[in-house]
């Protein structure tokens, strides 16, 4: 991206390579127009015209050009909110503890963390043995490797089960593909076996040199093979364990707890397929665990002569049962913990000892500890309105302490162990937040909003205590949506420069997640899709009713299948809203789940529907935001991509942006923002982020008459 301080000048020289050719450019900035090529799609006898579909190139120099000129136009128009992003940008990262260290996880003979030091981007993974008062071992630092890479993702894949070796995986570009490296933690020296064009998931063999790694298709992405690699030989020679053919599956790699097996997992959205290899024994047979069978989705787990399956086999909200471990079949299965249908299990942990299960209640999370033998089920109290909860690591199976997480919107992230034999917790760490920040001046709330079928909608929201409901206050709503995704309520510590300024933020927890259990993810996605996009509106419309905010203080926010949500309802009721962002959206719904060249497609059939069936096609079409730019005013608009991006292509929110700007009537703000040397999740780094948080908060605060 140009920088700002070029001036619109500059800007508006490159601009002119995508104005018609006798247009005159006025003073001041003027928007880039894409040229026009009109390619006809045809399908089920339907023909769409796509005058931007040339945009799919992203080696054409043409293309790059005109990503260039419309972040050029975002710098001009936002060009006057660069001393408020600054003092945003200050705030949130002056919030962040500068040196911060996580909580250490017991692995056999050590204690592993992370930390950070001031003013560097990236964690530095250590470990000590025995005790955090030995010395330090660095495993690796992020910010050595990262350095000179304007991105950077490491994912630090494992320590090997005699501690002495650790896999882990780079990717310097966005697109994940990764290249999967090894340290020998005895030396410090890096191993000579290098694997280039990867995921970022492996797993070890109990012998400490083998591997199993996986590969993604090169242009669908899709993860379908799985490797082995033992250290020390040539890596052309590595072994093909296993190959998922069918294109709607994808496949990844992962260990029991017990450690005992090495799993091959085949998923879908609406099937699993586990395969198990002994740990020991890598090189041996892989042993199917059940069939795969379309609507069964099922995890395995392993204790002892005994393996736990959460299954949806005949519980639409899942249940566990049980089976020997020499007879998976299903006739041998024995329930554990049978289906409810007001309770949706959505996990479960496995220990010695101990089974934690992990549910949804009237659309908030609990946890339950079942002991093994003896003692009575514990459930743990949360004890807020709205709040979040999660297993964290624990990698040790022979432990009586469960370590896990939690925040609300009023309270930090914290950590936790809890005493699964006598129901103890103790608070072990909650993150610190610069400013002098006190929960008490902030008040949560959870509302429902009535939709139009008349289904209660759950939202969450969060503002300073003593506010007015006047309809006056600027409130954000959120939404995602998508895939039995729950968006709970949690706290973000950078969304106080928002709340400090009068906003209100909220969380519309819409149909398509599963925050209400298996049913409510299934009224959100196929044929019933619009559930998603309605409720959103509804929510919206409910709060303005109730006087939290009015239309012209409203602004609206999702990413990547969020980003469609966006798409949709600000063609659905673009006067519901004063501003929207969409950030990387999935925007062109027909043409990509029409072209299973494109990573992801063919997995997601089953998620948003197969538009070669025709059903799904006219269904798709009736929502599909860029298919359903009208003539007409819409709200201020910032869309958000990266060159890079492996999961929504830039060329969805580009086309969309190009298409929006010639059709709409109002001269309210079009934004396009690409990131052109990021992915999907967009800039990477502890701080380097939280200038597209700034951005994107000086975007709403500025169309809200906010300017400090």
């Amino acid at each position: 991206m140009r920088p700002i301080q070029r001036g619109v000048f500059l800007a508006a020289c490159s601009w002119a390579l995508w104005v018609p050719t006798k247009a005159v450019i006025a003073k001041g900035p003027e928007p880039p127009v894409a040229r026009t090529e009109a390619r006809a799609l045809v399908a089920h006898g339907d023909t769409r015209i796509d005058d931007y579909y040339w945009l799919r190139d992203r080696n054409d120099p043409n293309v790059v050009e005109y990503l260039e000129a419309e972040n050029a136009y975002t710098d001009a128009v936002m060009a006057h909110t660069e001393a408020l992003r600054k003092t945003l940008f200050d705030e949130i990262v002056g919030r962040i503890e500068p040196d911060d260290t996580s909580v250490p996880y017991r692995k056999g003979d050590y204690l592993y963390y992370h930390r950070y030091e001031a003013g560097k981007d990236y964690k530095i993974h250590c470990r000590r043995k025995g005790s955090m008062e030995a010395p330090e071992e660095i495993l690796l630092d992020g910010n050595a490797l990262g350095e000179g890479h304007a991105f950077f993702s490491l994912v630090p894949v494992g320590v090997s089960p005699d501690q002495g070796l650790l896999a882990f995986a780079t990717d310097t570009v966005g697109r994940r593909f990764y290249t999967l490296g090894f340290k020998d933690l005895e030396s410090g020296r890096m191993l000579d076996d290098v694997l280039p064009d990867v995921v970022g998931n492996a797993v070890w063999a109990n012998d400490s040199r083998t591997v199993l790694y996986v590969k993604q298709h090169p242009e669908t992405l899709r993860w379908y093979r799985v490797y082995r690699h033992v250290l020390g030989t040539d890596t052309d020679q590595d072994a093909l364990v296993y190959e998922e053919t069918d294109d709607t599956f994808s496949v990844f790699v992962s260990k029991t707890r017990s450690e005992k097996y090495l799993t091959i997992v085949s998923h879908h959205t609406l099937a699993t397929e586990y395969r198990l290899l002994d740990a020991d024994e890598p090189r041996g047979e892989l042993q199917v665990f059940e069939p795969r069978q379309m609507g069964h989705e099922y995890d395995v787990a392993h204790r002892g002569d005994t393996f736990l399956v959460r299954t949806n086999l005949e519980a639409r909200n899942f249940r566990l049962v049980q089976t020997p471990v020499t007879a998976t079949g299903r006739e041998h299965w024995k329930e554990v913990v049978p289906h409810r249908g007001h309770v949706f299990l959505a996990g479960v942990e496995v220990f010695e000892d101990y089974t934690v299960l992990t549910e949804r209640k009237d659309g908030l999370i609990r946890m339950r500890v079942l002991p093994e033998q003896g003692q009575e089920t514990r459930e743990i109290d949360f004890g807020e309105p709205a709040y979040d909860a999660w297993v964290d690591q624990n990698p040790e199976f022979d432990t009586r302490a469960l370590r896990y997480g939690y925040t609300s919107l009023t309270t930090p992230r914290s950590i936790y162990d809890y005493d699964m034999a006598s129901g103890e917790k103790a608070l072990l760490k909650r993150e610190k937040v610069g400013g002098g920040y006190d929960p008490a001046e902030y008040t949560s709330e959870r509302l429902y909003a009535r939709a139009r079928d008349g289904v209660a909608v759950p939202i969450s929201l969060v503002y300073r205590t003593g506010l007015k409901r006047d309809g006056s206050s600027p409130l954000l709503l959120y939404a995602y949506g998508s895939y039995g995704y729950s968006t709970d309520a949690s706290f973000a510590s950078d969304r106080l420069s928002l709340l400090d300024r009068g906003f209100i933020f909220a969380i519309a927890h819409v149909r398509g997640g599963q925050e209400l259990g298996r049913e409510w993810y299934e009224d959100g996605k196929l044929l019933e899709k619009k559930n998603t996009f309605t409720d959103f509106v509804d929510c919206a419309s409910h709060l303005v009713q109730q006087r939290y905010t009015s239309p012209d203080r409203l602004f609206a926010e999702g990413g990547s299948a969020g980003g469609l949500l966006m798409g949709a309802i600000t063609n659905m009721r673009p006067d519901l809203f004063k501003g929207v962002i969409c950030a990387v959206p999935f925007v062109d719904v027909v043409t990509t789940m029409l072209d299973a060249s494109i990573p992801l497609t063919s997995s997601e059939w089953d998620e948003w529907g197969d538009p070669r069936k025709k059903e799904y096609y006219d269904y798709m079409l009736s929502y599909s935001p860029y298919d359903n730019i009208e003539a007409k005013d819409y709200p201020n608009i910032l869309v958000t991509t990266s060159l890079h991006d492996s999961q929504v292509q830039y060329w969805e929110p580009a086309k969309y942006v190009a298409r929006l700007r010639a059709t709409k009537t109002d001269a309210n703000r079009l934004l396009l923002k690409t990131d052109m040397a990021a992915g999907h999740g967009g800039k990477t780094g502890r701080f380097k982020a939280h200038e597209d948080t700034a951005f994107a908060y000086a975007f709403m605060l500025d169309l809200a008459g906010i300017t400090e």
